[in-house]
């Protein structure tokens, strides 16, 4: 007992004071900027990705822009392109360093201005130091054969209930016999996640079919295979995290109907199969999310957690691999009724020293009489912040 005591108390005068500190990446802006993503760098610089625009998918005008923030800067870089295929729109871009440091850039373009005609595009660097874009040693687009697609879904719609579920199964039974539709439209939204014997899984998902499924590389990203579909009724936009005994977690966007929560989905094959997705306790507006496997094993989880809403952009810790989380802070609020600002798409990570950076789309709406502004928000914090809870 006596040298429990001494443990904790030294635990105590190890830990860092709490902190947060926010900036916005650039001035509030009139166009469309959203959905980001951000990394560190070998070097200790930070980079972040978004696309801007006049509007989304509708909108011919929209690009992947950038910006760097040099270790040690106070100020992030003036936006430069990473992506721009011109006419047609470029959006939800992703960045991740992979286990040889290579930097991945994949996001995806819009051939006919809905979101199941959207193409996945991967570029791969080993030259991102200096400043403005990388230097792509590779450019590809992201081909994929769902495995048994029509197979899984055809089991599924037999165990639901006539009505609109039933109506909805049918549907995606249609459109999962259609060879064209059914490998078109596979997006992606959340960071990848490398296996320890380093098969890569790309989370993607279909708002033409409202499930998920996983692009899985065993070649370091040379040839990519399909997993089976994640089915369940709106679980998209899927975010990986790993247990100890092996089994991997995914924690979904909510698209289907309420009760609104995120959805999880497991799978013990290394992600070639996956569970039916189930709602948890977590709620979710239905918007984009993201989980972090952090140095210490607890896993961080970034989510508006409100059944309506983007106003309210939380933190929450678990210490058992997602069965609970006790320890929650919102990052972002806005209380007032008519929810005048929204705080959402966010993406995470922990750096090298431990402190834990976030990038997120802010639209502040009651500007310029209800004509929104838009900018997307850096944060940086670490855990005793989480922990210590209080305002946000």
């Amino acid at each position: 007992m006596k040298r429990l005591g001494l443990f904790l108390a030294a635990s105590l005068l190890t830990a860092a004071p709490p902190f947060v500190e926010k900036q916005d990446i650039f001035p509030l802006d009139r166009q469309h900027n959203h959905g980001s993503s951000i990394v560190e760098l070998p070097n200790g610089d930070l980079l972040v990705c978004w696309y801007r625009g006049s509007g989304e998918r509708q909108a011919d005008d929209v690009a992947v822009l950038a910006a760097r923030k040099k270790k040690g800067a106070s100020a992030w870089s003036a936006p430069f392109v990473l992506a721009d295929v011109p006419g047609f729109p470029d959006t939800n871009p992703v960045l991740w360093i992979d286990q040889k440091q290579r930097l991945w850039f994949f996001w995806q373009t819009i051939v006919a201005n809905e979101w199941h005609t959207a193409v996945t595009q991967i570029r791969i660097s080993s030259d991102y130091l200096n400043d403005g874009p990388p230097k792509w040693e590779s450019s590809q687009p992201l081909f994929l054969k769902p495995r048994n697609i029509e197979e899984r879904v055809k089991e599924a719609a037999a165990r639901q209930p006539d009505g609109v579920a039933g109506k909805f199964w049918q549907t995606m039974l249609k459109r999962s016999a259609d060879k064209y539709f059914s490998r078109m439209g596979w997006m992606g939204r959340a960071k990848p996640f490398q296996m320890p014997s380093g098969r890569i899984l790309i989370p993607l998902y279909s708002d033409g079919f409202s499930f998920s499924l996983v692009a899985i590389s065993d070649d370091h990203g040379a040839t990519w295979f399909a997993s089976e579909p994640i089915l369940g009724g709106g679980g998209v936009q899927p975010s990986f995290a790993r247990r100890r005994d092996g089994t991997l977690i995914a924690y979904m966007r909510d698209n289907g109907p309420p009760p609104k929560r995120v959805q999880i989905s497991e799978s013990r094959d290394n992600g070639e199969t996956w569970t039916m997705a189930a709602d948890s306790d977590l709620h979710n507006s239905g918007t984009g999310l993201e989980v972090q496997t952090l140095k210490d094993g607890r896993w961080l989880l970034i989510n508006n957690d409100t059944e309506r809403g983007r106003h309210q952009l939380t933190l929450s810790l678990s210490d058992d691999e997602g069965r609970s989380w006790k320890s929650n802070r919102r990052l972002e609020f806005d209380p007032r009724p008519e929810r005048a600002s929204s705080f959402h798409y966010p993406s995470i990570m922990q750096s090298a020293d431990g402190s834990i950076h976030a990038s997120y789309s802010v639209f502040l709406n009651h500007l310029d009489n209800g004509e929104p502004r838009k900018t997307i928000r850096y944060a940086r914090f670490n855990t005793e912040w989480i922990e210590a809870g209080g305002p946000e």
